[in-house]
């Protein structure tokens, strides 16, 4: 080419040709790379974790409350807590739908004052709100007139003759009390008998878990992750049904088989479901089975208190030190929200009066997609 045959405008469009290329070849790759995350993120297996859906702001997120700024943001109106805490800590939670229409929570109390060891004095409470979520309002002692309301590991079910029960343990021998209102007045009708047996020291009252299961029997999970079941009512006797669930179940972790704690055990979508806490490593894990007893599967990551899990319609997020004492509420066949107890800090650094202290929160949970996921 000559100097007279040169054209600028052949030369930029050039320049722009191979920019545009290259620039086409940027954004194919970005988006290739994006895709395979994607596409990562969709073959990964779901969970129970991915189930949790956020939480509505029922009040205003607040920072100028009680607890440690690492919580963040949040809603003193989700749940059950005392917002001054100046009088109480909470732990457990159950929440059964009434005929009024309202929910009712049945929880643990005790003097924040003394710190959170102040639960080897632990009250049984009831609270009630007109949401699912809270606020939830303490109506006071379940039972103030028996052993001045004492009552640990709180938990509470539907009886199948219509009446209700709350199962009290570890600060009492599994207690039963029952009532035909979820308002009370609450009976005491005995303590759990555990028939004798190989197993049978498997079967001591301690985190208790209980539900009526479909066939009419009742069922209870406790701490030692053994499972118990009792064809003659509430009170059993239970038979245990075998040794723990825990060990050389595959995919669980087996490290510290000896922190697992606070078992909830429930039927949804034809599966048997157990998530158990795991205390020291504050995470937790979902397990089934298709008869509630045998063949128990580890479905995987139940909660982990450092990830973005507890988290609001506006995007806000909480991080608790610890959660612990799951518990579910179903609807229509399903898990529609989860109660967890949660504390801001280490236990033993909350010393009482000190701006720290616990609560329970009510997250929404999606467990029909769930139940569907899992057939």
């Amino acid at each position: 080419m000559s100097w007279f045959h040169f054209r600028p405008s052949k030369i930029v469009g050039s320049a722009a040709a191979v920019a545009g290329v290259a620039c086409l070849t940027i954004i194919g790759c970005w988006l290739g790379r994006a895709a395979k995350a994607a596409g990562a993120k969709a073959d990964r297996p779901r969970t129970f974790i991915d189930y949790f859906r956020p939480m509505p702001i029922t009040g205003r997120l607040s920072t100028d409350i009680w607890g440690a700024a690492a919580v963040g943001p949040r809603d003193p109106n989700n749940g059950l807590e005392d917002p001054t805490m100046t009088k109480w800590d909470y732990w457990d939670g159950k929440i059964i739908k009434g005929p009024d229409h309202k929910y009712h929570m049945f929880a643990s109390r005790w003097d924040q004052g003394r710190g959170h060891n102040g639960w080897f004095g632990s009250r049984a409470v009831h609270a009630v709100s007109d949401k699912l979520t809270g606020p939830y309002v303490d109506e006071g002692l379940c039972w103030p007139d028996n052993e001045g309301g004492k009552g640990h590991n709180v938990t509470a079910l539907a009886l199948p003759d219509g009446r209700y029960a709350i199962v009290v343990s570890e600060t009492r021998p599994g207690d039963v009390f029952v009532s035909k209102s979820l308002d009370g007045p609450w009976e005491q009708l005995g303590s759990i008998q555990v028939a004798p047996g190989p197993y049978s020291g498997l079967g001591r009252m301690s985190n208790v878990s209980i539900m009526v299961r479909p066939d009419g029997d009742f069922e209870i999970v406790p701490r030692s992750g053994a499972v118990l079941i009792s064809k003659t009512g509430i009170l059993g006797p239970y038979t245990v049904q075998g040794p723990s669930i825990y060990p050389n179940l595959p995919g669980l972790p087996q490290d510290h088989l000896g922190n697992l704690e606070d078992p909830v055990v429930w039927f949804s979508g034809g599966l048997y479901h157990i998530v158990v806490n795991n205390w020291s490593d504050r995470k937790a894990y979902h397990l089934t089975s298709k008869d509630g007893i045998t063949d128990w599967k580890f479905q995987g990551l139940a909660y982990d208190p450092t990830t973005d899990m507890v988290r609001y319609t506006d995007g806000s997020v909480n991080h608790w030190n610890k959660m612990e004492r799951p518990n579910v509420y179903i609807e229509d066949g399903h898990v529609a929200a989860v109660t967890l107890a949660v504390i801001d800090i280490p236990k033993e650094q909350e010393h009482g009066n000190d701006h720290h202290g616990s609560k329970i929160i009510v997250i929404p949970f999606n467990g029909a997609a769930m139940d569907r996921d899992l057939k």
